[in-house]
């Protein structure tokens, strides 16, 4: 009789413990959805910020062309710098159009667009005014037009002032909006590592119990192992979801820096642009230019055109460009850009290991743009290791249908600081560097779909590890074509 019942007391213990690990999987499986939807959900709120920031910011911009374009045509009385002028009223008309219809039913928000809208038509008929001005009194700026200008600047400025606090309000519901992001993520973590010890703790629980019994163990045996593997295919899909976040917050970055650097091109070039008409305006108008004044005009227009090549050497590294993309075998890539470093590699007797995949590993790429990023990065490595002692690990293989390059040096490492910045324009750490190779190089891998990760720590070297989508059976029927021959 106490057998009878010391046998059914082990199986209720049996059924409680796997009923519990079976409810906290079940409850694993809901949080997660429904983590995973507030998570697109503030994504997309996060998206919608966003675009209203932008195109406040385009209102500006707007604004600024015209006035830009009417300076201009004052300066030089020339005609076809008003096309700036003429241009804006479209841009402007498409971004009043974008907020009014993204604010919906928000009245405080809708009463101040209204505002700017007509501070908006206020500007422009005060530049309309200014033009008409200036026609009529034979092209030439006067005091009641400089009064006009001064006007015309009021406005604008007030048109700033509630853009700006427009900004400010949306940019500080961005910031709590990635905060309750990042709060969830969190959560979600913590949730998933405490399940998963509980569900360990029900599952050892239950392997003690059964190790007193017959047949049965085997079956808790399986049953165990089955919960323990949809928790680890959970918990790899969770990581596998990790790591895309990453890699989309790292392109969103990217995004980010490329709009930053359009809008400093903007605002540099605008005054740069001043600046040269009134150089030009100035050698015009003097009748003689001594030899003082010809070096001072030149090293103004030397400045201004090194001005210009930096923020072009800028746009260049944060813009996505167009490829030509051919198959392309990686290890003679790589064998191409080892070649363009040849002397840097000899003149500091540096040791190349190559390990290449024994396959052909084939991916469409642009091959010049291509050799340019893998240079930077064989470049980057040879300036951070030592002479003689230095060696670079060229690895290449197939990582679960990827093409993996891995580019590793001995040389001096990166802290975390660096590492979190190393792909920031202008970041570097060499004395002659200029901070854009490793941000160029980034911009070409993801120009072609690839992704860039970087390893390192201070005195332990560094490695950089990209990976390219194979080309796959579309190479094969581009080896069978009549051309005969795949490039490689």
């Amino acid at each position: 009789m106490l057998s009878v019942l010391k046998q059914l007391q082990i199986e209720k213990r049996i059924r409680v413990g796997y009923g519990a690990a079976f409810l906290l999987l079940l409850i694993s499986f809901l949080f997660t959805f429904y983590a995973n939807w507030n998570l697109l959900k503030q994504t997309k709120e996060i998206t919608r910020t966003d675009g209203i920031i932008i195109h406040l910011e385009d209102l500006i911009s707007g604004l600024k062309d015209a006035e830009t374009g009417v300076r201009g045509y004052f300066i030089t009385k020339d005609k076809r710098f008003l096309d700036p002028y003429l241009a804006s009223a479209k841009k402007m008309d498409t971004a009043f159009l974008f907020l009014h219809k993204i604010y919906g039913s928000s009245q405080a928000r809708n009463e101040k667009l209204t505002e700017i809208k007509s501070l908006t038509d206020k500007k422009y008929q005060c530049l309309t005014n200014e033009l008409d001005y200036f026609s009529s009194h034979n092209l030439v700026i006067t005091d009641t037009l400089v009064a006009m200008s001064h006007q015309s600047k009021t406005v604008m400025d007030s048109i700033r002032r509630i853009s700006k606090s427009m900004e400010l309000e949306e940019k500080n519901l961005l910031v709590e909006k990635t905060r309750q992001l990042q709060d969830l993520y969190n959560n979600l973590n913590i949730f998933i590592v405490l399940s998963l010890l509980l569900a360990v703790l029900f599952a050892l629980l239950g392997l003690l119990t059964y190790s007193r019994e017959n047949k049965a163990r085997k079956a808790s045996d399986k049953q165990v192992l089955e919960f323990q593997q949809q928790l680890e295919v959970k918990i790899s899909d969770l990581d596998s979801a990790n790591k895309e976040l990453i890699e989309m917050r790292r392109i969103e970055k990217f995004a980010a820096t490329g709009r930053i650097a359009r809008n400093i091109a903007h605002e540099v070039r605008n005054p740069l642009t001043n600046i040269n008409l009134a150089i030009a305006q100035l050698k015009s108008d003097l009748p003689e230019v001594d030899e003082n004044a010809a070096i001072l005009f030149d090293m103004v227009n030397r400045n201004s055109q090194r001005i210009n090549q930096l923020i072009t050497e800028l746009l260049n590294a944060t813009r996505f460009a167009e490829l030509t993309y051919q198959p392309a075998t990686v290890n003679n890539l790589l064998d191409e850009a080892l070649e363009l470093a040849k002397d840097r590699i000899a003149l500091k007797q540096i040791t190349i290991e190559k390990k290449y995949a024994p396959e052909k590993l084939i991916i469409s790429a642009d091959r010049e743009k291509m050799k340019i990023a893998l240079l930077n990065l064989l470049v980057n490595a040879v300036e951070a290791i030592p002479e003689k002692t230095g060696i670079i690990k060229i690895n290449t293989r197939n990582e679960a249908g990827k093409c993996l390059i891995e580019i590793t040096d001995n040389g001096i490492g990166m802290d975390a600081i660096a590492l979190s910045k190393l792909f920031e324009p202008y970041f570097t750490t060499k004395q002659k560097g200029n901070g854009l190779g490793l941000t160029n190089t980034q911009n070409i891998i993801l120009n072609h779909k690839g992704s860039i990760h970087v390893e390192s720590s201070p005195g332990k070297g560094s490695s950089f590890i990209l990976r390219f989508d194979l080309a796959g059976n579309s190479i094969n029927k581009i080896e069978g074509t009549s051309s005969g021959q795949l490039i490689s």
